[in-house]
């Protein structure tokens, strides 16, 4: 096993692992966007205001939904276990870095910057923004050595790690 960097008692998650967290519960929150969004689709549609507003209101209306419920179970999880479903399949577990203490609004800030954008996904021009943003938390996990915390790890005052057992 690989020793834990200096003034951190256990070793970061890689950032795979973290990707395979977060996929498993996209599948997961997929499934309820898409049943949502076909629900929304049907009442718009019947209603006639599909034609008013376009395509795109029912995909906004399940982001808006699925996203905040997201950022909702993501800091209650947190808040309770420590991890998500995904972080307990992969092992891994959400801890304050060193020196820190995670409070709810912590946890809070850190569902704000992400999980929390996906609700504006599906707003025009928007979902650009979001886009390069989730690139953004991506890519400062991957650069950040040798804690590997994202954007919102670090924003938060959090750290990702392996469970020790």
């Amino acid at each position: 096993m690989v020793a834990p960097p200096p003034g951190v008692r256990a070793v970061p998650a890689d950032w795979w692992e973290r990707l395979v967290a977060r996929s498993i519960e996209a599948l997961v929150i997929g499934v309820f966007y898409y049943i949502l969004f076909i629900a929304a689709w049907g009442l718009l549609r019947t209603v006639g205001l599909l034609e008013v507003y376009g395509d795109w209101l029912p995909g906004l209306f399940a982001w808006l939904v699925v996203g905040l419920a997201y950022a909702g179970y993501d800091c209650l999880a947190h808040y309770r276990r420590r991890r998500t479903f995904g972080k307990a399949i992969m092992k891994i577990r959400l801890e304050p870095a060193p020196g820190r203490r995670l409070s709810p609004g912590d946890l809070a800030k850190r569902a704000i910057l992400y999980p929390g954008p996906i609700a504006l996904a599906e707003i025009p021009g928007v979902n650009v923004v979001v886009g390069i943003l989730v690139f953004a938390v991506g890519l400062s996990i991957l650069i950040d050595k040798p804690l590997q915390r994202g954007l919102h790890d670090r924003w938060a005052g959090s750290l990702v790690i392996k469970d020790p057992h």
